[in-house]
């Protein structure tokens, strides 16, 4: 049992396809550990927009500062257009709360690699910079900018050290493309040996980034934690998923890690609309994507009480519900 003095607030955004359906299972699994939330639901996604063109009010985030964790299921729909959902809501989301880290681990189900990738969150080419000259014309242009800052690179880079100090292996890799992107390049590797200095017992690599995605598959096991700008983390994140069992196992945590806000965490399956309705999702990702919330709540016990539960994920089968039964089980 948890020995929380109240229960903890989360906001739970079911979302689209097998969004509502690998949550209610997450959900179903905290509750067995004997862990006390107190849920406020949410209709967002791209269902809600294409209902009444609703994505995500400023009102809506305002509200969700006083909650202590966000859970998402997937968002996403065929019909709306590229970008509605995934800038007006899951950026948004980022942005404003200032969720600057994306961790991301990685466990091999025979145990042969564990690695954890810390994303910078809020930067680089995904903060949005760019645009369009002559749009629709034959001289059109279009440019897209990466933007990194000292601030937002050092405190991503800080925490990657942090977190790979508490690890056994304390080993801790940056994966940028420093002999082509040379201003950013130049500035994540500045940052990250200025900050080394600070932690004498953390061993670090550089890799770049096409080389990190050939280790990823020929060598996984050499990582213990790596660091990386926004758009490299998106990419290896899902290859890092690939080599671990597949990408519908994969759990991640959006965070704050100052706790000015909530922190969210999401399977990273995307919405799946073709099996949508169909108890066919596996809710491993989701129930590990809450064990992560839980661990970042305070509640390492049960977190890991449901990692452990998950266990062999072979053995883990049936529809939705009934995995999510025999994990409750396990507890």
């Amino acid at each position: 049992m948890s020995d929380q003095s109240s229960p903890h607030r989360v906001g739970v955004i079911g979302g689209d396809g097998i969004g509502p359906e690998v949550i209610a299972e997450a959900l179903k699994v905290v509750r067995a550990t004997g862990v006390e939330l107190d849920t406020v639901d949410y209709d967002l996604g791209g269902a809600r927009y294409q209902r009444d063109g609703m994505v995500l009010t400023d009102e809506t985030v305002d509200e969700w500062r006083g909650l202590d964790a966000l859970l998402l299921g997937a968002v996403g729909t065929p019909d709306v257009p590229p970008g509605v959902i995934e800038r007006g809501l899951l950026l948004k989301m980022r942005f404003d709360l200032d969720l600057y880290i994306n961790q991301r681990p990685f466990l091999a189900p025979d145990g042969s690699h564990d690695f954890i990738v810390i994303r910078e969150n809020t930067e680089g080419t995904y903060a949005g910079e760019g645009g369009f000259l002559r749009k629709g014309t034959p001289h059109e242009v279009a440019t897209q900018g990466s933007v990194n800052t000292r601030m937002g690179v050092e405190r991503c880079v800080r925490y990657a050290f942090d977190l790979a100090h508490s690890r056994p292996r304390k080993h801790l890799t940056l994966v940028h493309k420093t002999n082509v992107l040379t201003f950013a390049g130049d500035l994540w590797e500045r940052t990250f040996n200025e900050v080394a200095a600070d932690y004498p017992d953390v061993a670090t690599a550089y890799n770049h980034v096409d080389a990190a995605c050939i280790y990823f598959v020929q060598s996984p096991q050499q990582y213990d934690v790596i660091v990386t700008d926004n758009l490299f983390g998106d990419i290896l994140t899902d290859l890092g998923g690939a080599v671990s069992g597949g990408i519908g196992l994969a759990s991640s945590g959006n965070l704050n890690p100052a706790r000015t806000g909530p922190s969210m965490f999401e399977p990273v399956h995307g919405s799946a609309p073709g099996l949508a309705g169909q108890a066919k999702a596996n809710p491993v990702a989701a129930i590990l994507s809450a064990a992560m919330m839980l661990e970042f709540l305070g509640e390492a016990a049960a977190a890991a009480r449901i990692r452990k539960a998950c266990g062999d994920t072979a053995t883990l089968t049936g529809s939705t519900s009934e995995i999510g039964d025999q994990v409750a089980n396990r507890l």
